[in-house]
């Protein structure tokens, strides 16, 4: 039986051969997952316009790009804050034409010619918001994560007992609701505060509703 001829392949070329057999077997399936499923298409984009904080915006997005996601990645606003991304912590509230929403929940597409005020909006350090001063003043805050959308909210609670705006809480829906704490409360449910703030962001609710001394 003769015997085989010794493997003449060095520690180096053995090294290269491996690193070549590697490659090939991750591109393909690199190609493969860029390209997506068969049959897949490019993301769609349009051009959407909106009037954020006073100010003429164009943006060209791909269809499913959140409000949240345009103000904060497009526009750079990110006093706009994302916290849970489902719509149930508050933090991303904004403005639009005068009411409050969740911009994580809605597609930048769906405002389109659309008025939008963020907390940047609102007021500046120079020139606080009522809202913005009474938080301040009543120490609504501790973290300070919650607070754009908290007082975003809290401007638009007041806005929503001027127009008569009924909540669980009010008693006779032909009345005009009146601004207690726990109508507060109601309508502010939806804005979650982990530090427990809770009762100081009531109270200057109240202080901009006129409600306290």
């Amino acid at each position: 039986m003769s015997t085989p001829p010794p493997f003449a392949l060095s520690r180096r070329d053995l090294l290269k051969l491996s690193a070549g057999s590697a490659t090939a077997m991750v591109v393909p399936t690199a190609v493969a997952e860029a390209q997506g499923p068969e049959g897949a298409r490019a993301p769609v984009a349009a051009e959407v316009s909106f009037e954020v904080n006073g100010k003429q915006r164009s943006l060209q997005l791909d269809t499913r790009v959140t409000l949240l996601d345009a103000l904060r990645e497009h526009l750079h606003l990110t006093g706009t804050k994302k916290g849970c991304d489902h719509g149930q912590c508050g933090a991303c509230t904004v403005l639009v034409d005068g009411r409050r929403i969740n911009s994580c929940l809605t597609l930048a597409v769906m405002h389109d010619g659309a008025k939008i005020t963020t907390i940047e909006g609102l007021g500046s350090p120079e020139k606080l918001h009522p809202m913005q001063a009474a938080f301040v003043k009543h120490d609504g805050f501790q973290c300070g994560y919650c607070t754009p959308g908290q007082i975003c909210s809290a401007v638009a609670v007041l806005q929503e007992v001027r127009d008569n705006v009924p909540s669980h809480v009010t008693g006779d829906l032909a009345s005009r609701a009146a601004l207690t704490a726990e109508e507060i409360r109601e309508r502010m449910s939806g804005n979650i505060c982990r530090c427990g703030a809770y009762s100081n962001i009531v109270e200057a609710i109240e202080d901009v509703g006129g409600k306290r001394a």
